[in-house]
């Protein structure tokens, strides 16, 4: 053992790091005595304090053992693998390990469902997140409720009022740093014996985080009105995955009479519930947004749940949902020892951005950029598409639409994206189970599509 004074490592760690890899190495055998305190500090000229202090940690971890009058023993270790290797054999599976699988590069992906950059308000942001760290400074430094912070709730309580027209009481409210982590709330409330059904086709993420907490999943098929009521009843769902407000990836928007028959079928039987997922319905671009299935509610059987990652950025993980009373209790009982996700600071700076009308500016910003950008999008397909190969469905909301290409130019289409790293999913990937159909339908997602953009864009993708 060499010990090195001018390193900084304290030389009772020197000590005890070099015993310990010495045991674990099986160098120093099982039951094999160590030198005595005096022994090692004499030959190693230093004090007995150190080596003490060194023997005493390993005595704690359960590397050596002390017997009366006797001295230190080496412990018997059992291990299945050996705990430290060689530097030959670190070379060596660092050589024969594989990397990571990284995404491939595309030069254009329309799959892709983040903001565009320019639109977020940087400047309003940073002034009011300066005002909350000089006038909330003490709020800000508070734990926040499992529900998230009462100003944040509040907000966000006018907010619904005024856009969505829904009475909600900010005590029903609860925030999360995503839609994901408010699912995974909603499996232990319910529990794990609940059978959830899913819209088909829909985007894959729901289905895996359900199927992650080893949930019984259904898969329900929809028709041109949205999710099929009879083959809930066959299934025999309890909680019932929607998105009726614009659909991901059809782009149905469910009319009045199915919302109804949803509703009625909820309130049938105890313990059925509706998850109404409103991710995207701020942009209707004709006309206002269409009444929730929430405020409509008149049995308390619609967990509404929205999201600020369309309006605002996708990396700002801010979404919250509107729990019925009852389920809203059970979440005290059950889930109140949860620490809510989101910083404060980003709740209150959040709650400023929505009182101080920033939110709605911003939210009118947007769908006058986005509509903008569809109709670029329409302009320029008709413009290059000289051969009619596409067609476009879109329901007048959301920020996506399907474009739908011909069947006989379809195999050589496909194959050409490849070639040219451009990324089109089609809405057939989406279905639970492979399907043939809609095989030619493409979701352009143009949220990150800068506007200058598009026309190179489209002409590229007509060429192809």
């Amino acid at each position: 053992m060499e010990l090195n004074t001018d390193n900084r490592i304290p030389l009772y760690q020197q000590i005890y790091e070099f015993i310990k890899t010495e045991i674990i190495n099986g160098n120093i055998a099982s039951d094999e005595k160590l030198p005595s305190k005096r022994t090692l500090a004499k030959n190693l000229g230093i004090s007995t304090l150190t080596v003490e202090t060194a023997y005493s940690q390993l005595n704690a971890e359960g590397f050596i053992y002390s017997l009366p009058k006797k001295g230190y023993f080496a412990s018997k270790l059992k291990m299945t693998a050996p705990l430290a290797t060689s530097n030959s054999e670190k070379k060596s599976t660092a050589t024969n390990s594989r990397p990571a699988q990284s995404q491939p590069e595309y030069t254009i992906n329309f799959s892709d469902s983040q903001t565009d950059p320019e639109s977020f308000p940087f400047s309003v942001w940073a002034k009011l997140l300066r005002e909350v760290l000089n006038t909330h400074q003490y709020d800000v430094m508070k734990n926040s409720p499992a529900q998230g912070t009462l100003v944040l709730r509040k907000a966000i309580a006018k907010h619904l009022h005024q856009f969505r027209g829904m009475d909600v009481n900010p005590d029903q409210i609860v925030i999360g740093a995503g839609t994901e982590y408010l699912y995974t709330l909603l499996i232990q409330l319910f529990g794990f014996d609940k059978t959830y059904a899913i819209e088909d086709p829909c985007h894959k993420k729901i289905s895996k985080i359900y199927n992650s907490f080893g949930v019984k999943t259904v898969h329900i098929p929809m028709d041109e009105k949205g999710i099929l009521i009879k083959c809930l009843n066959s299934k025999k769902a309890d909680i019932v995955h929607i998105s009726p407000s614009h659909h991901f990836p059809t782009g149905i928007i469910m009319p009045v009479t199915r919302r109804y028959e949803l509703l009625n079928w909820a309130s049938e039987k105890s313990g059925r519930y509706l998850i109404e997922d409103d991710y995207d319905s701020e942009f209707r671009f004709n006309g206002k947004p269409l009444p929730t299935m929430q405020s409509i509610d008149n049995f308390e059987r619609v967990i509404y749940m929205n999201t600020f990652t369309k309006t605002l950025s996708s990396t700002i993980r801010i979404s919250y949902m509107v729990l019925p009373k009852i389920l809203m209790e059970e979440f005290s009982r059950k889930l109140n020892f949860y620490s809510c996700t989101v910083p404060v600071m980003d709740q209150y700076t959040l709650a400023s951005f929505i009182d101080q009308n920033y939110f709605e500016k911003h939210i009118n910003r947007m769908r006058k950029s986005c509509g903008l950008k569809r109709d670029t999008f329409f302009s320029a397909i008709e413009k290059y598409d000289r051969k009619k190969h596409f067609s476009i469905m879109e329901g007048d909301a959301g920020l996506h639409f399907l474009l739908k290409v011909s069947q006989e130019c379809l195999a050589k289409f496909t194959d050409s994206l490849i070639s040219k790293k451009i990324k089109l999913t089609s809405v057939a990937e989406y279905y639970n189970r492979p399907s043939d159909q809609n095989q030619n339908m493409f979701v352009i997602n143009y949220s990150s599509i800068p506007l200058n953009k598009i026309d190179e864009i489209v002409k590229e993708l007509t060429t192809v």
